[in-house]
């Protein structure tokens, strides 16, 4: 992602990508390589090869109609509880760090005991929490537990990319929006959080792609996501490296397109 991510900015300037470019390289040779590898292993343990079934685990025509397939449906369901999950988790983690670096004492200690409960217990502990014993008392379902999870998880460490962020612009801002008679609210709202928000784009780009390959794990209560409809094809077609590899490049494919996005809309805030 980070190759992506440079070769976009060093073309926004106009400047000489050869070495950029040579990473681009040396990452595409090291796939062909552990391609091979992986192959060249597989082969020795006379693994026999079907490819051809793949497609209509993805998607078929029926009749002319588009039907998406087992895998495709997953993908769906993954985009959709990443994405609430990455909403809620960058809104929880601002509000944390806005706690953090505020006067209140109150404030400060449940934001540093939200830290710490979430930081230091894995997020597969905290979805069976709140699934199976939150989940009957606040009434909630199979997804609405695992957003739930997987915003209070990610939003831990959004919040210390967000505080980083605040800290890193200048005390002169703050003392100019004073001077200008702006609250505290306002100078947060025009003057600080534009400035930090571009500085942190990249951490949270990381963070989100992070968000995404952790939400693998709600298929372990029964959430029909991409891993968990690989895992049901694998139950009954024995295909295990197809399935998988395609899972994986499924995966790769959602987290690229989410850094070009980033990229795209931090060249735009550059430019502004």
């Amino acid at each position: 992602m980070s190759v992506l991510h440079n070769f976009y900015k060093s073309s926004k300037r106009g400047q000489s990508t050869p070495s950029v470019l040579f990473d681009i390289g040396q990452f595409i040779l090291l796939l062909l390589f552990l391609g091979w590898l992986s192959s060249k292993s597989i082969e020795n343990m006379g693994y026999y090869w079907q490819w051809h079934q793949i497609p209509g685990f993805i998607a078929t025509l029926v009749n002319g109609h588009f039907k998406a397939g087992p895998l495709l449906e997953g993908v769906i369901v993954t985009l959709q509880i990443s994405g609430w999950s990455l909403i809620f988790a960058f809104l929880i983690g601002l509000v944390t760090a806005l706690l953090r670096l505020s006067n209140s004492v109150v404030g400060r200690y449940i934001s540093i005991f939200y830290l710490e409960i979430s930081r230091n217990i894995p997020l597969l502990i905290q979805i069976f929490f709140i699934y199976f014993v939150l989940g009957p008392i606040l009434g909630t379902d199979r997804f609405t537990s695992a957003v739930i999870a997987l915003s209070f998880f990610e939003g831990a460490f959004a919040s210390e990319i967000f505080r980083s962020g605040i800290l890193s612009v200048g005390r002169g801002q703050h003392e100019a929006s004073a001077s200008l008679g702006l609250s505290t609210v306002d100078t947060y709202r025009f003057v600080i959080l534009p400035q930090a928000i571009r500085n942190v784009l990249p951490p949270l780009v990381s963070q989100g792609i992070s968000l995404v390959k952790d939400s693998a794990l709600v298929s372990t209560i029964a959430i029909y996501d991409l891993t968990m409809h690989a895992q049901a094809l694998v139950a009954e077609t024995y295909l295990t490296f197809e399935i998988w590899f395609t899972v994986a490049l499924l995966y790769l494919i959602i987290n690229i397109f989410l850094s070009v996005v980033v990229s795209l809309l931090e060249g735009r805030l550059q430019r502004h």
